[in-house]
C-alpha cells in the first residue's frame, strides 16, 4: 500500500513531500524539477504541496533548513570544538574527515542536490553552504594559528591545509557514495586512518615521536 493511499497527518505529509522533493532535485536540479512532478511522485495534487509550501522555492528552502537543524550536525560541531579545546590535533583531523565521509554516505541525495545547486548558481543552497562552512573554517584557522605558535604545526597556510584534508575525504566520499564508482572497494575505516596519518605526518601536522 503506497504512502499516497494512506491518510497522513500534516507533519507526515510534509515529511513525505520533502523526501520526494530531495530525490527529484538531486536527479534533475531545482530548475529541472516541477511541482507537478513532485506531486505525481508523492501521489498527491499540486494543491497539497502548496498547502504545505507556498512556492517551490519555499519547499527547496525547507529541505536546506532541515539539514541545517540536524542534531547530527550539532553533535559533530560540538565534538570538533571539544577536540580543539584540548589541543588534540589528531582528533581534530579525524572529526573533520569522519564528518565529510559520513555526510555523503548517509545522505548522497542531498550531496547531489548541492552539486546541482552549485552548477545552477542557486543562492538558497549556496547560502546554506557558506553558513555551514564559514564557522568551521574560521575555527580551524584560529586553531591552526594557535598550534603553530606553540610549535606543534608546520608553517603552512591554514587554508591550504584545510583544503588538502577536506579534499582527500571529499574526493573519496564523492567517488564511493555519490558517483558510486564500482572499483572503489576501500573501507571507510581504512580511508579515515590513512587520511589522518597523511595529514599528521606529511601535510600539516608535525609528527610526534615518543620519548625513549
Amino acid at each position: 500500500m503506497s504512502t499516497a493511499s494512506i491518510r497522513l497527518t500534516g507533519i507526515e505529509r510534509r515529511e513525505q513531500l520533502l523526501n520526494v522533493a530531495v530525490d527529484l532535485f538531486s536527479r534533475k536540479g531545482f530548475k529541472g524539477t516541477t511541482t507537478r512532478e513532485i506531486a505525481a511522485a508523492a501521489g498527491v495534487t499540486e494543491a497539497i504541496i502548496f498547502r504545505h509550501f507556498e512556492t517551490k522555492e519555499h519547499l527547496y528552502k525547507a529541505i536546506i533548513d532541515q539539514r541545517m537543524g540536524s542534531s547530527d550536525a550539532a553533535a559533530w560541531i560540538a565534538g570538533f570544538q571539544a577536540a580543539m579545546d584540548r589541543d588534540d590535533d589528531e582528533a581534530v583531523i579525524r572529526q573533520l574527515i569522519t564528518a565529510i565521509i559520513k555526510s555523503q554516505k548517509n545522505d548522497p541525495k542531498f550531496e547531489r542536490l548541492m552539486i546541482y545547486a552549485a552548477l545552477e548558481g542557486n543562492e538558497i543552497a549556496l547560502l546554506y553552504m557558506r553558513q555551514t562552512t564559514e564557522c568551521i573554517v574560521d575555527a580551524f584557522r584560529k586553531y591552526f594559528k594557535r598550534r603553530q605558535k606553540k610549535g606543534e604545526i608546520r608553517a603552512f597556510s591554514a587554508d591550504f591545509a584545510l583544503a588538502a584534508i577536506v579534499g582527500m575525504a571529499k574526493e573519496y566520499a564523492l567517488c564511493k557514495y555519490v558517483h558510486a564508482f564500482p572499483e572503489n572497494n576501500l573501507s571507510d575505516q581504512d580511508a579515515l586512518d590513512s587520511f589522518t596519518r597523511i595529514a599528521m605526518d606529511g601535510l600539516c601536522l608535525r609528527a610526534k615521536t615518543k620519548k625513549r
